[in-house]
């Protein structure tokens, strides 16, 4: 049998049942899975050989429990490093047709440094995202004039950006439909409010919302592993714990500046084919931080940006923390 992985904890994994169309059968309920002993996933530097996404085959077993056999090939996934295994990874989710980076400009402010590194995973393993911000209720005049430049930033980068409110209910018709019919993954930090937008696009899902902590101004935890839910409109909604810091996993300094899309329109017409874009000469990324784009008024490249492509690099050649 065909089933999708809706949750993992554990050794256990919750299978749904698919049909011949790759849809989840109507009337059908989840069933707990076990990996049988003897799979192996292909290499070893994940420390989760199956993830939430996955498509797997298995079969059920006399106690009404599944044994997973097989797990398809990944259309792409999602990685962290894992917290205590520096040299491993943990594959967040696969097969994700949108990444959500769920942000707030209310507090907890979530950093542009930690958007950046969410969206350079993204586009290394072929995700195609998309930035929420969120609490948009919170805005006084000063944090409405913030969204709308760092909108025309990452507009201007290619990426869609939302002014949403899970509370008044601001742009959540708007991000559904566009959302219909694809697999959805929202990530963020803790307290930027994934599970209640996740309640605000579907209602009745009914997850459990946290408040932000006192003492550290930060959100706690209410999601403890990753999880799918499928709603109306065909979409899948995938949570995930909420993530504290973000590390580059299997990145190179030289290919940083590919996975920067307004860099990437202009790496060609650098005078060095192997140009970092911090110290060379006649370097067109350097150069386009002081051209502005007639259409927009911005400059090509936005200088918050390219600190953080800077940022970045440190992180990857030096081990720095991540800011």
């Amino acid at each position: 049998m065909t089933g999708l992985v809706i949750r993992t904890t554990g050794s256990w994994y919750r299978v749904l049942p698919l049909g011949n169309d790759g849809l989840p059968e109507v009337g059908s309920e989840a069933v707990d899975c076990r990996l049988r002993g003897n799979y192996r996933l292909r290499g070893n530097k994940q420390t989760n050989p199956v993830a939430v996404g996955d498509r797997v085959e298995y079969t059920l077993q006399p106690d009404a429990t599944g044994l997973i056999g097989e797990v398809h090939d990944r259309r792409n996934y999602i990685v962290r490093r894992a917290t205590k295994l520096s040299k491993q990874t943990h594959v967040i989710a696969a097969n994700i047709d949108r990444l959500c980076i769920v942000a707030t400009l209310a507090l907890p402010r979530t950093s542009t440094g930690f958007i950046d590194r969410l969206l350079v995973t993204a586009e290394a393993y072929h995700i195609p995202a998309c930035i929420l911000f969120n609490k948009a209720d919170l805005y006084d005049p000063d944090l409405s004039r913030l969204h709308d430049s760092l909108a025309a930033i990452y507009q201007g980068a290619g990426y869609s950006v939302y002014r949403l409110s899970a509370l008044t209910g601001e742009g959540i018709d708007t991000l559904r439909r566009d959302l219909a019919g694809q697999t959805v993954l929202f990530s963020g930090h803790s307290g930027v409010g994934k599970s209640a937008l996740l309640n605000a696009l579907a209602p009745g899902l009914d997850l459990r919302v946290g408040d932000i902590s006192d003492w550290s101004l930060k959100g706690k935890h209410t999601t403890t592993f990753a999880e799918i839910f499928p709603v109306e409109s065909s979409i899948f909604l995938i949570d995930t714990p909420g993530i504290k810091e973000f590390g580059m996993v299997d990145i190179q300094p030289a290919e940083l500046s590919h996975f920067f899309p307004e860099m990437r329109r202009v790496l060609h017409q650098c005078h060095f084919a192997n140009c970092t874009h911090r110290h060379e000469p006649r370097c067109a990324v350097k150069e386009a931080l002081d051209r502005v784009d007639p259409e927009t008024g911005l400059p090509l490249i936005s200088s918050e940006r390219y600190a953080n492509y800077l940022g970045i690099i440190d992180q990857i050649e030096n081990g720095n923390e991540p800011w």
